[in-house]
């Protein structure tokens, strides 16, 4: 009975997992030597944590000598704070210890807008490692705890956005 349990939960969080990921966008270039695949953020951005918010993106060149470029947009909702300094870290932290780091220039009137880019240098490392928080550094650090089941959409989301062609 216990087995019969446990196998259903497992379904049932599989299930849940394919069902909130989102269905992965390609863009081609007017030249033809440029594709850009991204999660369709069309009617609502994939959440990662409560008010922080992603999109992952791939640029992919034509030719041997160019590499895929990868990039997570964080967008952290409602997130505004007056800095002393003209810049700020915003900082992903891996399971494995690895730091996935970003510096956001404030904008003009010293706030910071709330979204921000970091380069994803290898993806396929990131699917081994969950991304366990996220911190924004700013006048006192906001750390963003990432769920068992975001850190599963999320690895099953960037995996679509690696495999699409």
């Amino acid at each position: 009975m216990k087995v019969i349990v446990i196998i259903l939960s497992f379904f049932a969080f599989n299930v849940s997992v394919y069902a909130q990921t989102a269905k992965v966008l390609k863009n081609v270039n007017d030249a033809g030597d440029v594709a850009t695949f991204e999660l369709d953020c069309t009617v609502k951005f994939q959440s990662l944590a409560k008010g922080l918010r992603y999109n992952i993106t791939r640029h992919e060149f034509k030719g041997p000598e160019m590499k895929n470029t990868y990039r997570l947009l964080l967008v952290m909702d409602g997130f505004y704070s007056k800095t002393l300094n003209n810049e700020m870290t915003i900082s992903a932290v891996l399971s494995d210890g690895t730091v996935l780091e970003a510096r956001k220039i404030i904008e003009d009137d010293g706030f910071f807008d709330g979204a921000c880019t970091l380069k994803i240098k290898d993806p396929k490392a990131l699917l081994e490692a969950n991304i366990d928080k996220v911190i924004v550094h700013a006048d006192k650090d906001v750390i963003y705890p990432i769920s068992v089941q975001n850190k599963a959409v999320f690895k099953k989301n960037l995996e679509n956005i690696i495999n699409a062609k």
